[in-house]
């Protein structure tokens, strides 16, 4: 019967009555709703709530044939003392979480067990399903459960992860952290996350915090610092023994008649970078005394005089 037939290719069923029961109750009601399920009358249903898996494979969003397995991602945070963020470090980071199985490596079988076929998915790895939508018939593909897209399963089980490939654990890793990183950035080590059977394991997130110092500052690849002078200083010049953060003493010469607020630049021991490393910015307050001596008194008056 073409008719029937066409019924058939456009709907996945034709009863003896047609569409809808014999056209007499038309829509039960309407539509469910996108991601409801319900359809017609007269035993025709329609899976509504895959249509957004259908779109997916059609136009790679949502959870299409193309979308990867992974397992979850982790976020952590690592305290840093100013000289490691300037510097670098190596960070030992403690994680209680979901790891690959030592003894078995993931494959969830005892040692040296046989691994057979999977007979859910006769060793494909996959499972294709066909789904009935308003749309007519899709077939979609998903990963097979009983032996997590392998295609094999073990006679007998890992004793330790109970088959599962993969143990709840301590895990202690060594992560390098780069120079010159900044308070409150974050790092990401692909493949630290939680594992999961057969897929790829998550990521792991690392936020920094990084400690004051009692000098430095941090502006860019620049260190800047204050540095207190007395007036006498200023105006007759002295030379200044600075501690870099690298453990070096440089000798800084501070010019006569420097000001307030004057910035003196000790280039090359700021912040490494790729081409080279920025400088030390050094801003000079000048003291100014709230009480003077006697001869201390005359003495700048006798510089007033001289129009000083």
């Amino acid at each position: 019967d073409d008719q029937k037939r066409s019924q058939y290719d456009r709907f996945g069923s034709a009863g003896p009555q047609g569409f809808g029961g014999g056209g007499q109750g038309g829509f039960d009601g309407g539509f469910g709703g996108f991601g409801g399920g319900s359809g017609f009358q007269g035993g025709v249903e329609f899976d509504m709530g895959d249509l957004g898996d259908i779109f997916g494979d059609f136009f790679g969003g949502g959870g299409g044939r193309g979308k990867q397995k992974k397992g979850r991602d982790l976020e952590t945070q690592v305290d840093l003392t100013f000289e490691e963020s300037i510097f670098g470090a190596d960070k030992k980071i403690s994680l209680n979480k979901n790891s690959v199985c030592d003894t078995c490596h993931g494959t969830g079988g005892k040692q040296g067990t046989k691994m057979n076929t999977c007979t859910t998915c006769s060793g494909a790895g996959q499972i294709r399903e066909m789904k009935r939508t308003l749309l007519g018939n899709f077939q979609s593909t998903r990963t097979c459960e009983a032996c997590h897209g392998a295609g094999k399963v073990p006679s007998e089980k890992c004793l330790d992860c109970k088959g599962a490939g993969i143990r709840k654990k301590q895990e202690e890793i060594s992560v390098k952290i780069p120079a010159g990183i900044n308070h409150g950035e974050t790092l990401r080590v692909a493949g630290y996350g939680e594992a999961v059977q057969g897929a790829t394991s998550g990521d792991l997130y690392i936020r920094v915090t990084v400690g004051k110092h009692s000098l430095y500052k941090r502006e860019g690849l620049n260190l800047t610092m204050d540095l207190p002078i007395k007036l006498t200083d200023a105006i007759l010049g002295i030379k200044y023994e600075l501690k870099t953060l690298d453990g070096k003493t440089v000798e800084v010469k501070i010019p006569e008649g420097t000001n307030h607020m004057d910035l003196l630049r000790v280039r090359g021991y700021g912040v490494p970078a790729s081409h080279g490393r920025g400088d030390i910015i050094i801003r000079v307050l000048v003291k100014t005394p709230a009480k003077l001596s006697k001869k201390a008194r005359e003495a700048v008056e006798k510089l007033k005089e001289e129009g000083v």
